[in-house]
């Protein structure tokens, strides 16, 4: 897999069946964290289209309010939304650390949200798809750009070469003060 983690959430939303549909995504992309800001999301309601029941699998906050969300340090908030000035997903370089926001079904990201982004990033789709939709393409876009896989070919079919090998560095010694390597021996 990547380095790094993302959490993936939404805000202000009334449909628990398109939260759960996300959730469930989410966790099968291996979200580190799912969240709701406002929403109106039931584990009740939502169960019923997330069959894996990710509230329980994965951290999950319900933050009442924008003023009370709260996100890892050095982790970066990026809004999805259709909007000209946002970046192209194709061409966004996702952060190591990140937690993805999706607005409500029939509306946009709030103005005080936009604004506490990090970054705004766009799909490329003539209209809104649908939230776990639009949430399910950018994980698989995070997938896809920050996974080891090996290069696509130049010819319709499969990789005609192997996925990269990890390369694990220099063991690393904590004795020998803060993430430094041992003294050559």
């Amino acid at each position: 897999m990547s380095r790094g983690y993302f959490g993936i959430g939404v805000e202000g939303v009334n449909k628990p069946m398109n939260v759960g549909a996300l959730l469930r995504t989410a966790h099968a992309f291996d979200a580190a964290f799912v969240f709701t800001i406002a929403a109106d999301y039931t584990r009740r309601e939502g169960v019923k289209a997330d069959t894996a029941d990710t509230t329980l699998q994965v951290p999950f906050y319900a933050f009442p309010d924008l003023a009370s969300m709260a996100l890892p340090k050095g982790c970066r908030l990026v809004g999805i939304e259709l909007l000209d000035e946002a970046h192209d997903l194709p061409s966004f370089r996702h952060p190591p650390q990140a937690a993805y926001v999706l607005g409500r079904e029939r509306g946009s990201l709030t103005a005080p949200l936009l604004a506490r982004c990090d970054h705004v990033v766009r799909i490329p789709t003539r209209f809104c798809v649908n939230l776990a939709v639009a949430g399910a393409l950018v994980m698989y876009d995070r997938l896809l750009t920050l996974g080891r896989f090996a290069e696509r070919p130049l010819h319709a079919g499969g990789p005609t070469q192997a996925k990269p090998t990890h390369r694990h560095g220099q063991q690393l010694f904590r004795r020998f003060g803060p993430y430094r390597a041992a003294p050559p021996t």
